[in-house]
């Protein structure tokens, strides 16, 4: 490992990788490399396949084509990678804290105290509220929250920076630099930018 590496070397690889739902196929012919340091942002118009490869690269969908690596990932480090959807997977009656707590304990306490992730995430002051009081924005950065209590080294993002205000966006690409500086790795499906110098670009097509 380098300095400020901590994350042992990680690389997701494809090869001939077509994803699609059903028997219709929305991408094909994908060969992705992602070495740990770097990310991947996925662009393309609604339906061009950006969240179902992502699915696919998560393992919840098989891929009608092709294979996903994921290389030099110890099992006994545990899972290898966090998914998160464009949806935020709040439960309104439960507190911000036992939200947080939950996810924790679901994947594991392997990073932050739940406490230090929402101070870092701006949510502090709102651990003892019901998640269903957040607003959109402040919902999307409970999510990002559940990055930090539990330590995984590729990050599969859908939509991260959907509904957070200026500030919101320059935490995820806090967020993100931390992550690649620490050997991590992220594929992001997005609209929007995101500030940070070592993610690059796949353009997905719509399907005619």
């Amino acid at each position: 490992m380098t300095q400020g590496q901590v994350y042992s070397p990680l690389s997701l690889h494809t090869q001939g990788l077509a994803v699609g739902r059903g028997e219709t196929m929305l991408a094909h012919g994908l060969a992705l490399d992602v070495a740990g340091g770097s990310g991947l942002l996925l662009r393309g118009p609604n339906g061009a396949g950006k969240s179902t490869l992502l699915l696919t690269l998560a393992g919840l969908l098989a891929p009608i084509e092709g294979t996903v690596t994921i290389e030099g990932h110890d099992p006994d480090d545990g899972p290898a990678l966090h998914y998160c959807g464009h949806r935020n997977a709040v439960r309104a009656r439960m507190t911000v804290r036992q939200t947080l707590g939950f996810w924790a304990a679901l994947n594991g306490h392997t990073g932050l105290a739940a406490d230090a992730a929402l101070d870092r995430v701006g949510l502090g002051k709102t651990a003892k509220l019901d998640a269903g009081y957040l607003s959109a924005g402040q919902q999307r950065r409970l999510v990002l929250a559940r990055l930090l209590v539990s330590r995984r080294p590729l990050w599969l993002l859908d939509e991260p920076s959907a509904a957070l205000d200026a500030d919101g966006r320059v935490l995820l690409a806090d967020l993100l630099s931390a992550h690649l500086a620490e050997g991590g790795l992220a594929v992001i499906a997005t609209h929007d930018d995101i500030a940070v110098s070592s993610l690059t670009t796949l353009q997905l097509g719509a399907t005619p």
